[in-house]
């Protein structure tokens, strides 16, 4: 049996988020997708996950995916085996950052959650694809299925994490950090600083055509990036 993979999914997101790679990643591979919906700090997240998961697991998280990878490492690192960073950021939270996250909160906790996900759809995908309806569809079924309250913990969450930055040059397993080429919510520069702390363990790669939500926008890319990771 291959090592187990655990996936954590972004903001707003769930299982489905990796569904275009689970057919190949799952291929004589146990797969366990972390449950970040019901704490409202990346350590209470992290403690779910690794009560959950199998004792050692290469580990793939996507945006708030990522600051949780992040968080595994500071409690288990000796547990992760391969980390893949997947448009995510290692910088800590500031004011500036929690301002619109606190305003978001805000409207979900008034009962206008439509209107967050509303918001969050322009940012999440390349121009391109913003009229791309059976994807805006799927990214609203997954924001319907975390729902407001656990859109709120998860924000709530998210605003507290640190700098990350500093323990990136000490990692010894391979690094996939991959970004869409016009994310706007974790730009390149941001994979570009991660990648080049990491050093020669780790791979770049900046994926054309493709925003914030990669796994779903150019799945085939994303699936072969990872598969290479992988092994």
């Amino acid at each position: 049996m291959k090592e187990p993979l655990v996936l954590v999914p972004g903001l707003s997101c769930n299982a489905a988020l990796y569904a275009p790679q689970w057919p190949a990643l799952a291929d004589g591979r146990p797969i366990l997708v972390a449950d970040h919906a019901r704490d409202d700090t990346l350590s209470a997240i992290v403690k779910r996950l690794l009560a959950a998961a199998p004792p050692r697991f290469a580990l793939c998280g996507l945006s708030m995916g990522g600051y949780v990878a992040f968080e595994v490492l500071r409690q288990a690192p000796e547990r992760v085996t391969r980390l893949a960073l997947l448009d995510t950021s290692a910088k800590p939270a500031t004011p500036e950052t929690n301002l619109p996250r606190e305003q978001m909160i805000g409207l979900a906790e008034k009962g206008a959650f439509d209107n967050v996900t509303t918001l969050l759809w322009q940012k999440l995908v390349a121009p391109a694809r913003l009229t791309d309806e059976p994807l805006r569809l799927l990214v609203r079924g997954m924001a319907d299925d975390v729902g407001a309250e656990g859109f709120v913990r998860q924000q709530k969450a998210i605003m507290k994490r640190p700098d990350s930055r500093p323990m990136l040059a000490g990692l010894s397993i391979p690094v996939l950090v991959l970004v869409g080429q016009e994310d706007e919510i974790t730009p390149v520069a941001e994979a570009q600083e991660m990648a080049g702390l990491v050093g020669a363990r780790g791979r770049l790669a900046i994926v054309p055509g493709c925003g914030h939500l990669s796994t779903l926008e150019v799945p085939e890319v994303v699936t072969a990036e990872l598969l290479r990771w992988l092994g």
